[in-house]
């Protein structure tokens, strides 16, 4: 299956309206990426519920819960690579180091 965002080259991040977000760590096992995929989807629905009902303490427990899902996935928290390499999340993928890569895109 093809990813609608395009994925840097080291696997790193993908690539949505130009900034870069960190992928899940990739040395996961299966059933532990699609068990905490499923908490992740739960607690957004969970946010989105407390939302509608004006729960503002629900929506907060909630938030944590997506953010655990997340530091728990690698998306979030302490990078999952070991090389030393800077955590770029939320950065513009046009500068830095995958500058060359992202106008590489348009180009194909």
């Amino acid at each position: 299956m093809r990813s609608a965002y395009p994925t840097t080259p080291d696997g790193r991040y993908f690539v949505v309206r130009g900034r870069l977000w960190r992928t899940s760590n990739p040395s996961l096992p299966a059933a532990v990426r699609e068990s905490l995929v499923k908490d992740l989807m739960a607690a957004r629905r969970a946010v989105a519920i407390a939302r509608r009902i004006n729960a503002p303490s629900a929506e907060s427990a909630a938030h944590e819960a997506v953010d655990r899902a997340k530091v728990e996935l690698g998306e979030r928290g302490p990078v999952w690579w070991d090389d030393g390499a800077p955590d770029l999340n939320r950065h513009l993928a046009r500068t830095g180091p995958y500058a060359e890569w992202y106008a590489g895109l348009s180009e194909s």
